[in-house]
């Protein structure tokens, strides 16, 4: 586990340049996916704002579930005074490393990807069906970018790993994770590997499912079924506390199955859509998602 990269006295935060790395995936799989379906659109600027989206939707979900917690880390960050504003924000900075709801980011990055599809127009559509048609081409890039940015929940020991193991790829949390283990010198099974096993599995899947003309939505739906489905799987081995049905089932796992009747709701009701068939942009306008 490395929460930071220690360079003389400059420490980078592992989670955020995973969450960067895991942006930059997604960035250049989305522009691929533009590319082979003759969209011309900036892939960059539409991850950058859903990725800003669903880091403060998954912020806000994790926080309101429980709101007396959150009046208390506030009062925390406020202790200082508003004469001392460098310690506040040090201490927002530290409230906000941790605590993200997936089910909230995910909510939040659909909603974004509906008005970026509106202003975008993919292949002169428009309204819903432009909503639709640009989360069907980020469905893969959403699948890879999420498992990505899982492993910074690893490596800065955040609380998403799992519970202790003997396997012989558990693996150790540092003494000063945000989340220690209980005893600290346990070995706990790495979740976030296998979300990034999974994530990529899907991604490729969605990828060839995507070479095809499909029903307009349809696509999303898979996604929402197949990402809900290892979420679900993936708790439990995590270490969240269980408390819906008799305290077998925890809050992640209770969304992960709304997500997964939302997507196959979502696949039947899009399974009669008319199918956009579309060509590769031309090669000169093919340009670099880095600098698009």
């Amino acid at each position: 586990m490395y929460p930071f990269i220690n360079i003389g006295s400059f420490h980078i935060g592992t989670f955020g340049l995973l969450l960067w790395l895991a942006a930059v995936c997604a960035t250049v799989v989305l522009h691929k996916n533009f590319v082979r379906n003759g969209v011309d659109a900036d892939a960059l600027t539409i991850v950058a704002l859903v990725t800003l989206a669903g880091i403060l939707g998954a912020k806000a979900w994790h926080e309101l579930e429980n709101p007396r917690e959150l009046v208390l880390a506030w009062h925390q960050i406020m202790l200082p005074g508003w004469h001392h504003p460098v310690d506040i924000l040090f201490g927002f900075l530290r409230w906000f490393q941790a605590g993200f709801a997936w089910f909230g980011g995910l909510l939040a990055g659909i909603i974004m990807l509906i008005v970026q599809g509106h202003l975008a127009r993919p292949n002169g559509l428009r309204g819903l069906r432009a909503g639709l048609r640009l989360m069907d081409f980020a469905a893969p890039a959403a699948a890879i970018g999420y498992g990505v940015g899982r492993i910074g929940c690893l490596t800065s020991g955040d609380g998403d790993y799992g519970i202790n193991t003997t396997l012989p790829w558990g693996v150790h949390m540092a003494w000063n994770a945000l989340v220690p283990p209980n005893p600290p010198n346990a070995l706990v099974q790495p979740t976030p590997v296998y979300e990034l096993l999974f994530a990529l599995v899907i991604g490729w899947w969605l990828w060839k499912r995507g070479s095809k003309p499909l029903a307009l939505g349809f696509l999303t739906g898979e996604y929402l079924v197949l990402s809900g489905i290892g979420r679900f799987l993936v708790e439990f081995v995590r270490i969240n506390p269980k408390l819906y049905f008799g305290h077998t089932m925890s809050n992640a796992q209770v969304a992960a199955l709304g997500t997964i009747v939302v997507g196959a709701l979502v696949m039947f009701a899009t399974r009669n859509n008319e199918a956009i068939v579309s060509s590769p942009l031309p090669k000169k306008a093919q340009t670099n998602p880095a600098t698009a």
